[in-house]
This record gives structure tokens, C-alpha cells and sequence, in this order.
């Protein structure tokens, strides 16, 4: 059920709701967002692509284009390498588009997930070397792949990174008395010898952590557009790697004037949209313009591998939203990456017809139904192995399961979280020993917690809520102990965090409000479908509905004495167990019997639901206490 808390954030809400034509309870979610000037107000509701930031802010930008320009114009072979996730599939996309368009000679080389790992190796390099590459651009990675940039260095092949994970550093203790000079800057990818380069920080080194110097180690590319690096002066990190792309296309575009390249980025809007909502990047500042000037797009999408896959799903173009990219489209594109190579995937984005492009997205909606079943399987073998090694009060959950496809760590580790609410890892394993993936909680930043055991991996990678690495599988268990020794995660960590963003009575909740509310659309993370909350909601009746009876709705009566329908779309078994818990045995068969009288505090959602041409407002519970 979680901890609730209720948002006190302090705002002239009646100025707001004058100045914007808004309600005040849509001022206050507003407010909610973090949103203090009435300028980002202006932003968040009427924010259009003039609003977003200068591609030209972002660090390397200009040297990049430099480069680029003049490798189109000396006729060099330029390689796009990419991700094989969403991110990375759309941003290897928008890249290749781009410097086509431009007349580059330019084609794209996107990891297997299994034979290559995450972004950039040895084996990639030597492939571009014999192809004749002259240049290699990166989209989402490369920012960690000092060594393999400074083999393409070796042969003469140049390298611009444009990323958006969280640069690598190292923690270096000063002499006594000496200052820190600023940072490192390019590095030759070696980390030297540094107080931390050991397995663990001693707590001796924790206690005399105010004597070291955090140092970047940035790889040595030509250029480097990663706006997490500590002197890039970007105004909003918070980008995923196909927007990065696209704000790199962008630039060209400034420089060249080219219209027939400004007319392509109408399209690539799409997939920046697409990344971000799939990439789980918040939707605050210029994500939400992206995602809401790219959603306007998708409805009516240029793309036919697009218009292919939003029909084999069955979803109305017309009510495309980011909820059907981020749980239908994305998992698609997804799948390919995992199962097979997410080369499919961005042979279905760059479909030359609707036909090849239809008989793509049907076997990657094959592909996702797919691998559903086999994370089913997954989640179901990380309980029995909690319960079997009696981990489930393990602070940092590591989980061994050597027979499930590593491409699904990902997915069971954040379904693994959802339950437990403790960062996990999937550890699984790979050709050449463990590969694992990670996703953490509110108020664990996982890669910062991973740089501190980094001597226990061969390689990783990642951002506060996920991470992805390689390790030997002998030191799976030390791995376990350091990581929960140094933590720092108390059992208050643990509590799942209910966010109320405004007390409302149902009774207060009309259709004007449910209307006002659609103007904060897009949801996702970052921003959030709104959040109310009553208490004392008396629960008379109830049904359960869908075709395995998994939702319910329920008439209930406020304590103003008006009655009102909710919907749940929750687990209805603890639902069940909760009235019998607080009001005794039978309660919830009287609940369904129609004889309820079971006063409870609700957190619910306000929306309008159509159904066969009739609109009507309605209250879906969220949370229950």
C-alpha cells in the first residue's frame, strides 16, 4: 500500500489558474511538477519547438558538425553505430537519415546483443577497418569505450561520440594540502592508479572522502556530445541518445541550410519522441515538447514501419498516446534486439514500402508475444530463487539465473523491483561469463553504487535507475556482500512512496476538472497521470469485470452522502485480503455480495472514459489504506 504523501508546494494558485485559463487543482498538480515561474508554466502548457534548447549549448557540438561536414564533402565512409534497444535503434535511425540526406556515405552497424554486448568493442572496430570506414559516429554509447575509440584511432579511423549515459570517472586522492586543478578532461582510457581502483572503498577512504577529486574519463574521440560531462553547459541533461541524434541533425541543418534535411527532421521527431518515452527519460523541459510535438506526428506518421506496427497491434492511429509507445510500439522494436538482432527492427523503420513494411512488423509482434512468455517464465524462476537462497531481505537484490536469455535480465529485473521495491540485478549467463542488468528505487543511484564495487566487473554502464554489466561468475556472491555492505539503504528506503498531489472529495471531481487535466498530457515519468486522495470512502458493492475477472468496480458512498462508481485495475487478491485484514473474515464476499459498509481511504485518478459513443467521468483507484 506504501507510505502517502501529500504535496504542500506553495504557489499562487488562483494567479496561475487567471493567467492560463486553467483550474486552480490543475495549478497546483502544476505547482506539483516543480514548476515555480509563471515563464515554465507557459513552457510545460503551450511549449513549442522554439522553446527548446540551442543544439549549439551542447559541448563538441561544433567540432562534430566541423568534422562531419568534412568528411561528406571529401567522399569519407562515415559508420553509424548504434544500441540495439529503442533508444538506440531510433537514434542509429535519425543519424543515418540525417548524413544521408546530406549526400554522406553512410551506412549503420547496430551491436548483437549476445556476440557483441553493449556499444562499442574490439570485434566492431576491426570490421569497420576492413570495410574501408573512414569515420565511425556513435548514438547512445561510447561515452565508456575509451579503449575501442583509441583502437580506431590507431587505424586512422575517426570517432564523435554523441551519447547521453553518465560519464566514467574516478575518485583520486589528493596529497595533502594540494587543490584540485579541475577536471582530468580526455584521457588515454586508463584509469591509473587511484585510491579507489580497489574492489571496495575501505571505511577509511569513506571517511576521508572529502580529500578526493572526482575525475571524468572521457575517451579520446574527436569529438565527444554527452550533455552528462561536467563541463557541457547544456540547460537540460536529462535527454535520451535519440534526441542527442537529433539535436546533432539539427545543427547540421543550422549550418548547411539544407530544406530537404529540415523537412526530414519532421519525420525524425517521431523516433525522438519515441525514444524518450521508451528510454523512461522524465517528461519535464524539452522531453515533454518532444514527446508531445512527436505524438501529433505519429498520429498520422510518415514512417510506414510505424503506420505497420500501430496496425498489427490494433491501436487507432488517431489515439496513439505515449502509454502505446512506451508498452506496445517500444516493446516491439524491443524484441527484436532481445531475441534476435535489432537489425529487423531498423530494417522495419527504413521500409520502402507499406507491404515489406507490414510483413516486418508481423513477425515483431510475433517476436514480443514471444519473448512475454518467456519474461513470465523469468519472474516466476527469480521468486523461487529469493525464496530458495532466503534473499528476500537482501537490501540490493542479486539474482543468478544462468538458463534465462540474457536479453530479458532488463525486463525481470524491473518487474522483480515493482514487487520487492529494492534495486535488483538479473544476473544471467553469457558467452563469455555473466551479463546482468539492473534497475533501482528512488533514492539508490545504481551506476554511482556499481563505480564503487567496479573492480568486480569487466565492463558496465548505465544511469541512477538502470545499468547494465559483464562479470566473472566466481565473484557473483563477493559481489552480492560489497554491494549490500555499502548501500547505505535503510528499511524506511524499502516503503513504496505514494505521491498525492492534490486531497479532492469525488464529489469535487466533475468534468471540467478531468477536461482541464487532459492539458498536462503527456504522461509519464517525470510527470505523472495526477494523483488524489479521499478518505473515508464507504465501499458498498462490487463486481469483478474483464474475461478473467482481474478488475473490478466498485459503488461506493463519500462522506457527503453521494454515491459514486470506482474502478480498479489492481491486484483484486490484496484488495481482498486487506478488508478481511482490517474489517474480518467474510468482508470481501459481503464487498461482492452487495452488503458492504467498509470505510477506506482512496488515492485515485481522474479521467473520462468513451464507450460506444457515450463519455462519462471516471475514478480509477490507485491506492487504497
Amino acid at each position: 500500500m506504501g507510505k502517502w504523501y501529500v504535496a504542500a508546494k506553495k504557489a499562487d494558485f488562483e494567479a496561475w489558474a487567471r493567467r492560463f485559463g486553467i483550474s486552480p487543482v490543475v495549478a497546483r498538480v502544476l505547482r506539483n511538477r516543480d514548476l515555480t515561474e509563471e515563464e515554465e508554466v507557459r513552457r510545460f502548457l503551450q511549449g513549442t519547438l522554439a522553446d527548446c534548447h540551442s543544439p549549439w549549448l551542447l559541448k563538441d557540438m561544433d567540432k562534430a558538425v566541423e568534422e562531419i561536414l568534412r568528411a561528406i564533402e571529401e567522399g569519407v565512409s562515415i559508420r553509424v553505430i548504434g544500441d540495439y534497444d529503442v533508444d538506440g535503434i531510433c537514434a542509429s535511425y535519425i543519424l543515418t537519415k540525417g548524413l544521408r540526406t546530406l549526400g554522406a556515405q553512410v551506412d549503420t552497424a547496430i551491436p548483437h546483443r549476445i556476440h557483441d554486448g553493449y556499444g562499442l568493442n574490439d570485434h566492431l572496430i576491426e570490421e569497420a577497418r576492413q570495410a574501408g570506414i573512414g569515420m565511425i559516429v556513435t548514438c547512445d554509447n561510447g561515452i565508456a569505450a575509451a579503449p575501442q575509440i583509441a583502437l580506431a584511432n590507431s587505424y586512422g579511423i575517426k570517432v564523435i561520440v554523441t551519447d547521453h549515459h553518465e560519464v566514467p570517472f574516478s575518485m583520486e586522492r589528493m596529497p595533502e594540502g594540494q587543490k584540485d586543478s579541475g577536471s582530468a578532461g580526455e584521457q588515454d582510457g586508463t584509469e591509473g592508479a587511484s585510491a579507489w581502483d580497489k574492489r571496495t572503498e575501505s571505511a577509511a577512504d569513506r571517511a576521508e572522502e572529502g580529500n578526493c577529486v572526482r575525475r571524468e574519463l572521457l575517451p579520446p574521440a574527436l569529438a565527444v556530445i554527452d550533455p552528462k560531462q561536467e563541463q557541457c553547459q547544456y540547460p537540460f541533461p536529462g535527454i535520451c541518445g535519440g534526441v542527442v541524434a537529433y539535436k546533432l541533425i539539427e545543427a547540421l541543418a543550422e549550418r548547411t541550410g539544407s530544406p530537404v534535411l529540415r523537412d526530414a527532421m519532421e519525420e525524425m521527431l517521431e523516433f525522438a519522441a519515441l525514444s524518450t518515452v521508451c528510454d523512461v527519460m522524465e517528461l519535464k523541459d524539452e522531453n515533454r515538447i518532444f514527446v508531445k510535438e512527436g505524438l501529433s506526428r505519429l498520429r498520422r506518421s510518415r514512417n510506414q514501419g510505424i503506420r505497420a506496427l500501430t496496425e498489427v497491434n490494433g491501436i487507432d492511429p488517431a489515439k496513439l498516446s505515449s502509454y502505446h509507445l512506451g508498452f506496445v510500439i517500444g516493446p516491439c522494436l524491443n524484441a527484436t534486439g532481445r531475441l534476435d538482432t535489432a537489425g529487423r527492427a531498423l530494417e522495419l523503420l527504413q521500409s520502402g514500402s507499406a507491404t515489406e513494411a507490414m510483413s516486418a512488423a508481423r513477425e515483431l509482434k510475433e517476436l514480443n508475444d514471444s519473448r512475454k512468455n518467456l519474461t513470465l517464465q523469468g519472474v516466476e524462476q527469480a521468486q523461487r530463487f529469493l525464496e530458495e537462497h532466503h534473499m528476500e531481505q537482501d537490501k540490493v537484490m542479486v539474482i543468478f539465473l544462468p538458463q534465462v536469455h540474457e536479453s530479458l535480465a532488463g525486463i525481470i529485473a524491473g518487474r522483480v523491483r515493482e514487487r520487492y521495491n529494492h534495486p535488483v540485478f538479473i544476473l544471467t549467463k553469457g558467452e563469455e561469463g555473466v551479463k546482468g542488468s539492473g534497475r533501482s528505487i528512488e533514492g539508490y543511484h545504481m551506476y554511482e553504487a556499481m563505480t564503487k564495487v567496479k573492480g568486480y566487473f569487466t565492463k558496465f554502464g548505465g544511469h541512477a535507475m538502470a545499468a547494465g554489466l559483464s562479470m566473472r561468475e566466481e565473484d557473483i556472491e563477493d559481489f552480492r556482500r560489497d554491494l549490500n555492505l555499502g548501500c547505505g539503504l535503510g528499511p524506511e528506503d524499502f516503503v513504496p512512496r505514494v505521491h498525492i498531489d492534490v486531497p479532492m472529495p469525488l464529489d469535487y471531481a466533475d468534468m471540467a476538472i478531468a477536461e482541464g487535466l487532459e492539458l498536462l498530457e503527456p504522461f509519464g515519468v517525470g510527470n505523472p497521470k495526477p494523483l488524489f486522495a479521499q478518505k473515508d470512502v464507504v465501499f458498498l458493492a462490487g463486481y469483478k469485470m474483464g474475461d478473467n475477472k482481474t478488475c473490478a468496480r466498485y459503488r461506493v458512498r463519500t462522506p457527503a452522502g453521494a454515491e459514486r462508481q470506482l474502478v480498479f485495475f489492481g491486484n483484486l487478491e490484496e484488495f481482498g485480503a486487506f478488508l478481511e485484514t482490517k474489517y474480518g473474515p467474510g468482508s470481501e464476499t459481503a464487498l461482492y455480495a452487495g452488503r458492504g459498509a467498509f470505510a477506506v481511504s482512496v488515492a485515485y485518478q481522474l479521467g473520462k472514459n468513451t464507450y460506444r459513443g457515450n463519455t462519462e467521468l471516471q475514478y480509477v483507484m490507485q491506492h487504497y489504506s
